[in-house]
């Protein structure tokens, strides 16, 4: 068998407006462009990438934001909200954040013993920001959110699932163990310090997701380029169909969608996103993996332009 999974290597979703997206993510949340590229299935697209100062693995909050899309439903078969940890002492800071800022936030609360702040992005996307007192104190990016305060990447995610038996079973595979239940949702962690959680979240009677803007596309899970053949070979004794090793320039990925209907990534930790820009360079400007360096004229053409990044 292939080592276990650490945790979330990033997290795929749908939005909208790209310059909203852009100035939210790193404007408000206070995440650092790191990648400026576009969707490699439809080059029309931009996909942004946001994370600590150099993107690390478990850090990277990814879109497609798709100009006037159709806003999706979420619901069973997708991820249904995707949490960042946080320092302990910074609740408050994000909560009077939120209120400043107009960004649609719930009030605190507890779950499994820590506090989350759940809140949604401009286009819906269901988010939530969880303080724990042994969240790492990372490699934050300057920017308009203090470092003390600063998100250290992600928590984990929450999957709705109609039955969550199929998929719990795939995580065990994977190496995580559960450790909570509380009614209706079960939480299972890996032995990473950034996206090692996953709670599944099991509601028979709540409706089927549809894709589209406010909707998450895929989560992606760290493994190194060693393990990946393994973990398609056990995705494939698991009766699930992965997808052949894709080349994505910054990571190599295997796709597959797990029997609860969410899509699941295997993605490569190396090369990262410093493969073909420097570190202070990261997101400053258009790059494509050199498989379409040729079409740059047609693909820059076809997209709108992104505001500059608030730097407070």
């Amino acid at each position: 068998m292939p080592a276990d999974v650490p945790g979330i290597h990033h997290v795929t979703a749908v939005g909208s407006d790209p310059g909203r997206n852009l100035e939210f993510y790193t404007g408000t949340l206070g995440l650092r462009l790191v990648k400026r590229s576009v969707n490699q299935d439809d080059v029309s697209v931009y996909h942004l990438f946001y994370g600590d100062r150099s993107g690390t693995p478990g850090t990277s909050m990814t879109f497609f934001p798709y100009p006037n899309a159709r806003p999706g439903r979420v619901g069973t078969g997708q991820v249904g909200a995707v949490a960042f940890l946080i320092p302990a002492g910074s609740v408050d800071f994000w909560a009077d954040r939120f209120a400043e800022r107009g960004v649609d936030a719930d009030d605190p609360h507890e779950r499994f013993g820590d506090t989350v702040l759940a809140f949604r992005d401009p286009d819906g996307v269901p988010m939530e920001l969880v303080a724990r007192p042994d969240a790492p104190a990372g490699d934050p990016p300057d920017g308009p959110v203090p470092h003390e305060h600063a998100i250290r990447g992600f928590f984990g995610v929450t999957l709705s699932l109609e039955s969550a038996g199929p998929t719990a079973d795939l995580l065990r595979t994977m190496g995580y163990r559960e450790t909570a239940v509380e009614r209706d949702r079960q939480r299972y962690e890996a032995a990473g310090d950034l996206g090692y959680v996953v709670d599944l979240l099991e509601d028979p009677q709540a409706p089927r997701g549809q894709p589209g803007a406010g909707t998450v596309h895929h989560v992606a899970f760290r493994t190194t380029a060693a393990d990946q053949p393994a973990w398609r070979d056990a995705l494939f004794e698991r009766g699930l169909r992965p997808t052949e090793v894709i080349d994505r320039k910054w990571f190599e990925s295997v796709y597959v969608r797990e029997h609860g209907g969410v899509l699941f990534e295997f993605a490569t930790e190396s090369p990262g996103y410093t493969v073909d820009e420097d570190v202070d360079e990261l997101g400053e400007r258009l790059v494509l993996p050199e498989w379409l360096e040729d079409r740059r004229a047609e693909i820059e053409a076809g997209l709108l332009d992104l505001p500059t990044p608030p730097t407070k």
